[in-house]
């Protein structure tokens, strides 16, 4: 994983693990605005060739770190990152079902988003 980047392209709603001078994984998401302020990851993607190599848990890991670094919580649609929040309790606090229930509802009302 010491050949591995993590940066975060925000404007595009992906977080991205780069090796080699390409994408080799990501995490998409979208940051909903209300009730509250979240980063809500919908899937992470591993390039086949890749997968393994902790790439998606080292992903998982960043965006719980940005989040808590910019005091934003994480409410996780993507089923991976709910199983590795739920193995890292300690790095992913529990979601509150209200955001849960509107990142939902926006994912719902924006189906070509993802």
């Amino acid at each position: 994983m010491s050949d591995i980047e993590i940066r975060d392209d925000r404007a595009a709603g992906r977080l991205e693990a780069i090796g080699g001078g390409e994408v080799v994984g990501r995490i998409e998401y979208f940051v909903l605005e209300s009730p509250a302020t979240a980063f809500v990851p919908v899937h992470t993607i591993v390039e086949p060739a890749h997968e393994g190599k902790g790439i998606a848990g080292s992903l998982a890991r960043e965006l719980y770190g940005i989040a808590g670094r910019e005091g934003v919580v994480v409410a996780p649609l993507c089923p991976y990152v709910v199983k590795w929040a739920e193995r890292h309790p300690d790095e992913a606090p529990a979601s509150d079902p209200e955001l849960l229930r509107a990142a939902k509802a926006w994912l719902a009302a924006h189906p070509g988003r993802f």
